[in-house]
């Protein structure tokens, strides 16, 4: 996969060399979330200005843009860093060739068969989840369940990570999702992946954000089994 590029108005062409270079900070973006030029420097292993060359092309071709950072602890002094996220023609770039098919087929299945066959196809769809989960826990029990899922839906091209949650337990982040497109007009796609992954893990989950929805990744907070507890013993009090 090639960006191409747009060049702004007065700026220097780019080289033809730099294009995979502009990839991978993409695919940075794409599989970690919105990033700070700092970030993606360290995390790629280039200079700062290399990265913000790179971003500035790429925000002029229309595949990332500059957003303020949502969470600020601590402002400090001056202006917080910007952070660049992947817009929806970004991600468009990433995505499967082939959801306006899906869609055509979920479309006709809903037509002709009724609600309730997208809902089973949408369960059947990730039948991967308990099946892989319950292999990936047995095999590797020192990760929490958390990361065991992580790395399931990393193996299903979701570019999953686990993150603690302060107290409440665990947040599974899903940065790239193969069928937001299409789950944005049938969310029983979200809704099939929620029940299986409460499923796999025998307890409630909740799942807060959506990339179908608009947002910038999947999350689902799972809580830990100490959290689980309290709150069944409030709410039997």
């Amino acid at each position: 996969m090639e960006f191409g590029v747009a060049t702004p108005q007065g700026a220097q062409a780019p080289h033809p060399e730099d294009a995979p270079t502009r990839e991978r900070v993409a695919r940075s973006i794409l599989e970690n979330g919105p990033s700070s030029a700092a970030d993606l420097a360290e995390r790629l292993g280039l200079t700062a200005a290399a990265v913000r060359r790179h971003l500035d092309h790429l925000a002029a071709e229309g595949t990332v843009e500059a957003q303020q950072p949502k969470a600020q602890a601590s402002r400090g002094r001056g202006r917080p860093a910007r952070v660049f996220a992947l817009t929806e023609a970004g991600r468009d770039r990433f995505d499967q060739q082939y959801d306006d098919l899906a869609a055509q087929a979920l479309r006709f299945l809903a037509e002709t068969a009724g609600h309730d066959a997208v809902v089973e196809f949408a369960r059947r769809r990730v039948a991967f989840i308990e099946r892989d989960y319950a292999r990936v826990a047995e095999t590797h029990p020192d990760l929490s369940p958390a990361e065991a899922l992580a790395r399931v839906f990393t193996d299903e091209g979701y570019a999953a990570s686990a993150r603690g949650l302060p107290v409440i337990g665990d947040q599974l982040c899903q940065q790239h999702c193969p069928v937001s497109h299409v789950a944005h007009e049938f969310p029983e796609l979200c809704e099939a992946e929620t029940e299986a992954i409460s499923r796999a893990l025998g307890t409630h989950v909740a799942r807060l954000a959506t990339i179908a929805h608009g947002d910038g990744v999947c999350t689902t907070c799972i809580p830990s089994a100490h959290h689980t507890d309290d709150h069944r013993k409030g709410t039997s009090a």
